[in-house]
């Protein structure tokens, strides 16, 4: 045993937060916390940590078993580097005997995390500080790691590597998170926070998603037994004064039980109702560029970029946070101007934005000022409706819609940002990390809004199960200020990707060998019977080995694999080299075959 909760209740002044909660955590389990925005996952998190007390129950640490907890926010009391931050998380006087010990940790785990010491934490990005934040936890090698929305602010990359590291780490894991994906990939079991009571379900994500709702449908035909019960029930005592004459005070009783049994049920919250108005049509081509070019100071964000983005084109952007997603947008919309190259708008474009940093959002005003505008009513397909109502859509009861804004949580912030996004009619959307703090029923209701939206879209986001259901092509930067189209989502672009950099690299050898050829001035040969034979069959052979290098990379793409099969993880690799040196020499042969046919 670990970790242990007996008997938890907790109540902090609303509903209760938990309601005689037991659970047990395991050695060596990878645990889901799954749930509503605002349910008390993170509340849980604090439980199970140690930094907060139940009400009643008991929470029970296994004997020298030890715990740390990264919290979803930036604790107020941070040292000032990360080197600082992780000796403090050592909680041991870097001076004292075992001082060269904890040097040599705290660099390996900065040389882990690709980390330097010397930065400053508060000027890092939100992306950074969550990997430094996890450096300073793991440093201390705990028996079970409790893990707060860890993938929130991380370009996909580092989502990846963090997914790798936790799979290959030892020890128990507890985490929150809203990435279905990471979800998926780590977690082992799933375990549910739902109205004060957790459900726990001993499979991983796809199947915890069918039990979940066969629970949900049988909880609902319960629920609609007993609301006709009592309604009967109800019926019977109101009859007539014979009636009551002869009634059974046994069932009197029983109806007394009905009613505080009903009165003590908590209905599942409702479902945010969003709606997107893509308004009239834009033109055709909504924006085009031509060999467009961008840089800022000395480092080039943007070179010879080329594309076309078509009415109702819903495109991804996919790199490290700080590439320049952000700047290729704004190129696009006309915000910025090209060093180099020619942009053009397309027509009647209303646009909309969702910035990451969720600015537009005014802490200091209402919930009501932030998302009217000053209107008292909001259009949306056709029909009026008046503020308060608009936001009950959204899950705000009117009270908090008078409230300031600055007292949101992180989900409701962002539900609030999207009903101020959704109030006025846009055809095109421009989403920059719509994801974060939302729970997984939000994200996916939005996802369906997103797929059944006219307009054209711009999504940035490392939420790789949204790109791939969502988008229909891709621009990723590839370093240098490339970017590249793919077409489809997040999967489509990694299965595109290696055999695209392969043709790049044999056609940059191509020219190579060319121009060499050439500076010689030597006589063009002509294609012999034999090179033609070998042209003809050149096309079939690079199908079969791309073919193979498709299979072998979908194949090490499994986390398992490098777990459970070093060995093979080692062979495959060694594999994908030959093919790569044979693909190489085979494009090369190629375009050196068809330069003879001219």
């Amino acid at each position: 045993m670990l970790l242990n909760l007996r008997n938890a209740c907790l109540d902090l002044g609303g509903p209760k937060i938990l309601d005689n909660v037991v659970y047990q955590l395991e050695k060596n389990q990878r645990v889901a916390l799954l749930g509503r925005n605002g349910c008390g996952k993170s509340t849980l998190l604090k439980v199970l940590a140690g930094n907060l007390q139940l009400d009643s129950g008991m929470r029970e640490l296994g004997k020298e078993v030890t715990i740390d907890f990264l919290p979803q926010v930036v604790p107020d009391d941070i040292p000032a580097t990360v080197y600082d931050l992780i000796a403090k998380s050592l909680k041991t006087n870097i001076h004292d005997n075992e001082g060269w010990d904890v040097r040599h940790r705290i660099d390996k785990v900065l040389s882990q995390f690709e980390l330097s010491g010397d930065e400053k934490i508060l000027s890092m990005s939100g992306g950074r500080q969550r990997r430094a934040l996890l450096a300073s936890v793991v440093v201390n090698e705990p028996d079970i790691l409790l893990l707060d929305e860890p993938t929130n602010h991380l370009d996909v990359e580092s989502v990846l590597w963090l997914e790798n590291y936790l799979f290959a780490r030892r020890g128990a894991l507890l985490f929150v998170s809203h990435d279905r994906e990471f979800i998926s990939k780590l977690a082992t079991r799933i375990i549910e926070l739902d109205r004060g009571h957790l459900h726990q379900y001993d499979v991983r994500y796809t199947k915890y998603l069918q039990q979940r709702e066969k629970r949900e449908e049988e909880e609902q035909r319960h629920a609609a037994l007993f609301d006709k019960k009592l309604a009967e029930e109800e019926r019977w005592i109101r009859q007539g004064v014979q009636a009551r004459r002869t009634r059974n005070e046994g069932r009197v009783r029983a109806l007394k039980a009905l009613r505080v049994e009903r009165q003590a049920r908590r209905d599942k919250q409702s479902v945010a109702q969003l709606h997107l108005d893509s308004g009239q049509q834009s033109g055709k081509v909504v924006a085009e560029a031509q060999n467009i070019s961008f840089n800022y100071q000395d480092k080039t964000i943007v070179t010879d970029f080329s594309t076309t983005v078509l009415r109702g084109d819903k495109v991804g952007l996919i790199g490290p946070n700080g590439v320049g997603k952000t700047t290729l947008l704004k190129l696009l919309l006309g915000e910025l101007k090209p060093a180099s190259g020619k942009m053009k708008l397309g027509t009647k474009l209303e646009v909309a934005y969702l910035d990451q940093q969720r600015s537009e959002i005014d802490p200091e005003k209402s919930l009501i000022d932030n998302v009217s505008l000053g209107r008292e009513f909001i259009e949306i397909e056709g029909q009026s409706q008046h503020i308060i109502g608009y936001l009950q859509r959204f899950l705000f009861d009117p009270q908090q819609a008078r409230a300031r804004a600055g007292l949101l949580s992180g989900g409701e912030r962002a539900r609030l940002l999207l009903a101020r996004l959704f109030s006025q009619p846009a055809n095109v959307l421009v989403l920059d990390e719509p994801t974060n703090d939302l729970d997984i029923e939000s994200l996916e209701l939005l996802e369906s809004l997103l797929v059944a939206y006219q307009g054209t879209l711009f999504l940035v986001s490392h939420d790789r199960a949204l790109l791939d259901n969502v988008v229909t092509s891709s621009f990723a930067f590839e370093g240098d200020g490339c970017v590249d189209e793919y077409v489809g989502g997040y999967s489509d672009y990694l299965k595109q990707r290696q055999p695209k950099q392969n043709v790049k690299e044999s056609a940059r050898k191509t020219r190579d060998k060319a121009v060499a050829s050439a500076s010689k001035k030597t006589k063009p040969a002509k294609l012999s019977y034999k090179d033609q034979r070998e042209l003809e069959a050149l096309p079939d052979d690079i199908a079969e080995l791309e073919s193979e290098q498709e299979s072998l990379y979908s194949e090490l793409a499994n986390p398992e694999l490098h777990i459970k099969a070093p060995n093979r993880v080692r062979e495959a690799k060694q594999q994908l080299e030959d093919i790569d040196s044979k693909l190489n020499y085979a494009y090369a042969r190629w375009e050196e075959l068809e330069a003879l046919k001219h």
